[in-house]
């Protein structure tokens, strides 16, 4: 295990759903952890995570540059962590950029910036867009950076599988869009191990994808879903055309299915490239759902752990 007895951490973003697992493994290895927050109040479920003085609170937003630099001062490494579906530009792209160029100006040692698979200046969805543009802005700033690149998150917290779970526990019928897209989940504990260990001098100025042990269909992991779950259910696959009409018609209301930029984002595979490295680099086996995903997903069953699921 690596030991970073001392050594000050600046994570932005800390509070959100891999934050608090990056956060809980920096405090084992002994690191104090400085978390930067717009709202530093929502983050203090963190504290007791850490030891007394462990772990302090700062104000900071990544798409206020002056606040970024006042909150990595004295840090030893810096991981940005902040991402958003809302404001895409401002904060994985312009924000990204901040945080790497306060990092620089404060000469801290490492660097590790969280993008995603399928980032892409060029791409056809704004967050492909707004993530590839965050990662050229921090290889402009600090080249030496450790750039991640997970697949989709999964894990007790995750707004991917709970959501499935959720609408299989009310609904006899499923609609899947996209269900010939390919992803390759990944365990959002994985992931925060190979952020912790990007600190280290063999990941600096490279780039990783990190995936699961599976690649599935969106069809076939909503089937995992409800046989995970207990749930017989009827699926009624969209063809693209009509999924597609859905999104821009009423993908702009709150509460809708999926809007039309997640539409786009769903017309190409979310799995590793080949050749990339990836969690392999850092010495880590990935999880699959099937070891981890019945310690929560039990809520779900109609006679939760004493339901039958065969």
């Amino acid at each position: 295990m690596q030991k970073l007895d001392g050594q000050l951490i600046t994570v932005f973003g800390g509070s959100g759903f891999l934050g608090r697992y990056v956060v809980q493994r920096l405090l084992a290895r002994g690191a104090r952890v400085r978390v930067g927050e717009r709202e530093p109040r929502k983050a203090l479920f963190l504290k007791p995570l850490g030891g007394l003085g462990q772990t302090q609170f700062v104000a900071a937003d990544v798409r206020d540059a002056a606040s970024v630099l006042r909150a990595v001062q004295g840090s030893d490494a810096v991981i940005n962590l902040a991402g958003s579906f809302d404001d895409m530009k401002a904060v994985q792209a312009d924000g990204a950029g901040h945080v790497a160029a306060a990092a620089k100006a404060a000469g801290v040692r490492a660097l590790v910036h969280v993008s995603a698979i399928g980032a892409d200046p060029e791409g056809a969805s704004a967050y492909a867009r707004s993530k590839g543009a965050g990662e050229a802005a921090v290889r402009a700033a600090f080249p030496a950076a450790a750039i991640l690149r997970p697949s989709i998150l999964f894990g007790r917290e995750d707004h991917f599988i709970n959501r499935f779970a959720a609408l299989m526990r009310l609904s006899p019928v499923v609609p899947v869009i996209a269900p010939q897209t390919k992803l390759q989940p990944v365990y959002v504990g994985d992931v925060a191990d190979a952020v912790v260990a990007a600190l280290g001098e063999a990941a600096a100025g490279r780039t990783f994808e990190l995936g699961g042990p599976q690649v599935q269909t969106m069809a076939a992991l909503q089937h995992w879903v409800a046989a995970a779950t207990g749930r017989k259910r009827l699926f009624v696959e969209l063809p693209d055309a009509v999924s597609g009409a859905i999104a821009t018609a009423f993908g702009w209301a709150p509460g809708a299915p999926i809007t039309k930029d997640q539409w786009l984002m769903l017309q190409q595979d979310n799995v590793v490239a080949e050749g990339a490295a990836g969690l392999g680099s850092f010495g880590i086996v990935p999880t699959s759902l099937d070891a981890v995903a019945d310690g929560w997903l039990v809520q779900y069953r109609r006679h939760g752990r004493f339901a039958q699921t065969a």
